[in-house]
């Protein structure tokens, strides 16, 4: 006990300010998970996490103890499920088995919104690049890019990936950013569309999808994915195989558990073990707001992208597409597809776009991964 007092005695008064700024920032996001129903499912033991591994001699992390190593839980945790992407692909199965393509299937076009609204993250990419490498790496740039998705998931397997030394900053950006599409999206999609565009009806004619073509599908995807970008097939491979399971028709048990236990353990262990990167020492430093400006910029262009390219199909397709569809290409399932829909109610009640902003949105979440590993097989090409 004594040495444990001398050794937090022993602190510094900057080392001291760092750690209260910590507690600060964990109770900010634990304040946002209960009272704004942020998600709560991720930032409450995130923010838990943050404080946890904060304290003074945190027995949460590794440690050297009267010269013997003892390991930490959220240690040992961030070793077994982060440093190898386990954690983030047991959550893809999660979200595979909770999504419907059929909406998108039976409406392929909206294939082309989701892939658009990827813009931002390579206008994103390209920005960091800019800066000094004593700032930003090459890697670093890769891994923030991929906030502007709105795809925590994707953006932790990205920046482990690349081990960038950020990982804590660009999660607490990306799950922020997923959380604030009802707030950040509407200002941005009325200054790039007029009061006409919004008002643009939209018909839904829904058309049966054989059970046999939905469940062709995700493996179609996987093929397709691992041709076309492979390093994104592991990502696009358990996103699949979970909604191969919601699909087949033959596991409802197993689709129910990846739905409900799995993805719930999962997003608690998550929250709590990348809170092992939000120490003071590299959470507390101005790359960190840099990189919460870079997300807002790289979420912010996406929804750009989507609107402006809805806006080009439309000077040539005969039944004219609300722009305000093409900002549901992000990968925030399925906030982005609501927001569209209240944003279309407000300026006419009687337009109903959520399902055409469901099958953007739903493909935007297959996109956003290809993105990734697009992004994957990039980086090496530039170093």
């Amino acid at each position: 006990m004594d040495v444990i007092l001398s050794s937090i005695m022993e602190l510094s008064v900057e080392e001291w300010i760092k750690m209260l700024i910590m507690w600060a920032i964990g109770g900010l996001l634990i304040f946002l998970a209960i009272k704004k129903n942020m998600e709560p499912t991720l930032l409450l033991p995130m923010g838990f996490g943050a404080i946890l591994v904060n304290l003074p001699m945190s027995g949460a992390l590794d440690q050297i103890f009267n010269g013997i190593s003892q390991e930490g839980p959220i240690s040992a945790l961030f070793r077994a499920g982060i440093d190898n992407e386990l954690f983030p692909l047991l959550l893809f199965i999660g979200i595979g088995a909770m999504i419907d393509f059929g909406p998108l299937i039976s409406n392929p076009k909206m294939f082309l919104l989701g892939a658009a609204a990827q813009f931002g993250i390579f206008f994103t990419f390209a920005m960091v690049l800019l800066f000094p490498e004593s700032i930003f790496s090459v890697k670093d740039a890769a891994s923030i890019s991929i906030i502007g998705a709105a795809d925590g998931p994707t953006s932790i397997f990205v920046a482990k990936y690349f081990d960038s030394k950020y990982l804590g900053s660009i999660v607490v950006a990306a799950y922020s950013y997923m959380a604030l599409v009802p707030i950040v999206q509407p200002p941005v999609i009325r200054m790039c569309t007029t009061k006409k565009e919004r008002l643009i009806r939209m018909k839904y004619e829904p058309s049966a999808v054989p059970k046999a073509v939905k469940i062709l599908f995700p493996i179609i995807i996987t093929i397709i994915a691992g041709i076309v970008a492979p390093q994104s097939v592991a990502l696009v491979g358990f996103l699949m195989f979970g909604n191969l399971l919601r699909e087949c028709g033959v596991l409802n048990a197993l689709s129910e558990t990846a739905q409900h236990e799995l993805a719930n353990l999962v997003t608690i262990l998550l929250g709590l073990t990348v809170s092992a990167r939000m120490q003071a020492q590299d959470f507390l430093c101005v790359q960190t707001l840099l990189i919460m400006g870079l997300g807002l910029i790289a979420f912010v262009f996406d929804t750009v992208g989507g609107v402006f390219f809805c806006k080009i199909l439309n000077i040539f397709l005969k039944n004219k597409i609300n722009p305000m569809v093409g900002a549901a290409g992000i990968s925030a399932f399925p906030m982005a597809s609501r927001t569209i829909q209240k944003m279309g109610q407000q300026e006419d009640p009687e337009n109903h776009l959520l399902m055409h902003a469901a099958a953007a949105n739903i493909s935007g979440q297959i996109a956003s991964v290809i993105a990734g590993g697009l992004i994957i097989a990039l980086v090496p090409q530039m170093m």
